[in-house]
């Protein structure tokens, strides 16, 4: 059973689906899991999927827009705000305490892709998400500065420099200046592609997963902010909660789920699914019902 509802994220209205088990009983307490969606997502699609899929295994499941995004409230439109990704989370989470069918000490969140890096930065320092999960994470922060592709400072700060102009532009009634997740047609692919953006096509770009709310888009001026987050600077400190990474063997972002396994000194597992790359832990069936079947034993056992 699936219910459209809002929380406050401050002056924020924010939407989500609530996600109810089968033969759902008000009168019973539940576990409950936040599901965070990708950068460029939305509620309808992958964490919709994981949310929807969990609640089948008796859990109440939130999926929900980011601010400033899809459904959700917030100004200006497509603005990708890693702190206020966060702070979306510990709203998620606020709700999910209010409804009385809600065990609060058995709260848990799930991030898929960039939603894997904020829900894992969130439970950092937001002790209420007991335990929390994984699936194709990545650092958005690290993958903007370029980390793993030879990024160096002085592009990075090449970078900063446009966004800073840009601003400048902006406050001076230019119009807002934005760019795409992923290439939009096939038109735009070359050999130097990544098989990343070419997967993130056929997802995002094709009916396989689109979705009118989910426009490619995002403000160019997010990359300063983008830029300048990190999911990793507090994670030995902070994360004592149980974690479980869930990553494809062909994901050619499962060097984020080896980096936060190794950082980790709380109790932590990394699954492997064996032939998933990034995009396929999506929606492909074979591959998320292993990470379904993966992570309902683990949120059984740690909420």
């Amino acid at each position: 059973m699936k219910k459209s509802v809002t929380f406050k994220n401050g002056n924020l209205t924010m939407a989500g689906d609530l996600y109810l088990p089968d033969g759902f009983d008000e009168h019973k307490n539940y576990p409950a899991i936040v599901s965070v969606h990708p950068g460029g997502g939305v509620k309808e699609q992958t964490s919709g999927l994981y949310a929807q899929k969990l609640s089948i295994q008796g859990f109440v499941a939130l999926s929900f827009d980011a601010s400033h995004q899809g459904e959700s409230e917030g100004e200006p439109r497509l603005l990708e705000d890693p702190v206020a990704r966060v702070e979306d989370v510990r709203c998620a989470v606020d709700y999910l305490s209010t409804l009385p069918f809600v065990d609060e000490e058995k709260i848990g969140a799930l991030g898929i892709c960039a939603g894997g890096g904020y829900a894992i930065t969130a439970a950092q320092a937001e002790r209420r998400i007991k335990a929390v999960g994984g699936v194709s994470a990545i650092d958005i922060g690290a993958m903007f500065r370029g980390e793993n592709t030879g990024g160096t400072v002085s592009t990075q700060l090449q970078t900063l420099e446009a966004v800073a102009k840009q601003r400048t532009a902006e406050a001076n009634g230019a119009e807002a200046m934005f760019l795409t997740y992923v290439p939009d047609s096939p038109e735009e692919f070359d050999e130097n592609t990544p098989a990343l953006m070419r997967e993130g096509y056929e997802y995002y770009r094709t009916p396989r997963a689109q979705h009118p709310n989910s426009t490619n888009r995002f403000l160019f001026r997010s990359v300063d902010r983008i830029m300048a987050f990190s999911a990793l600077s507090q994670l030995s400190t902070y994360l004592t909660q149980p974690l479980l990474m869930i990553a494809g063997t062909e994901a050619n972002t499962r060097g984020f789920s080896e980096q936060v396994y190794a950082l980790s000194n709380g109790p932590k597992e990394l699954f492997w699914v064996d032939g998933a790359t990034h995009i396929a832990m999506y929606d492909i069936p074979e591959y998320v019902a292993q990470a379904v079947t993966k992570l309902t034993e683990f949120f059984e056992k740690n909420l």
